[in-house]
């Protein structure tokens, strides 16, 4: 993994930071984006980063532990696991609850699904532009 970090926090989300980092890494997880093997950034060189507390750090990677998303090597740090890559419909399937939360906000703007699908691409777009890695879009 280079130096800029492959995900980000947005304090003011009313999300708290630790299951944002959650939420995330595992998604890169699952998306094969962090490979199996790979070793996440440690907490100092996140917290920093990010300009987040470490306990915040080491919350997140405590539940991703947990969650069986990441394992602890003694005196290495913690490593993505092989079981994290989940198949297309898991993804999609994780996907779901942002999407139907936000057909919820589209419906009540009065945006038809064309109007919404068109902001969905663009932010798509958007991300895949300040994701070199990421895959293209269609």
């Amino acid at each position: 993994m280079g130096s800029v970090l492959p995900f980000s926090v947005e304090p003011t989300s009313g999300v708290p930071i630790y299951r944002q980092l959650v939420s995330q890494i595992a998604a890169l997880a699952a998306g094969g984006q962090l490979i199996a093997g790979e070793f996440l950034p440690s907490v100092r060189l996140v917290a920093e980063g990010l300009a987040v507390n470490p306990m915040t750090v080491s919350k997140a990677y405590s539940q991703l532990e947990a969650d069986g998303v990441v394992e602890r090597v003694r005196g290495t740090g913690m490593r993505v696991c092989e079981t994290a890559s989940d198949s297309l419909a898991a993804r999609k399937a994780a996907l779901r609850p942002e999407a139907e939360a936000l057909a919820r906000r589209a419906s009540q703007l009065d945006l038809t699904a064309a109007q919404a699908v068109s902001v969905v691409k663009a932010a798509i777009r958007a991300e895949a532009s300040r994701s070199p890695g990421s895959r293209k879009t269609r």
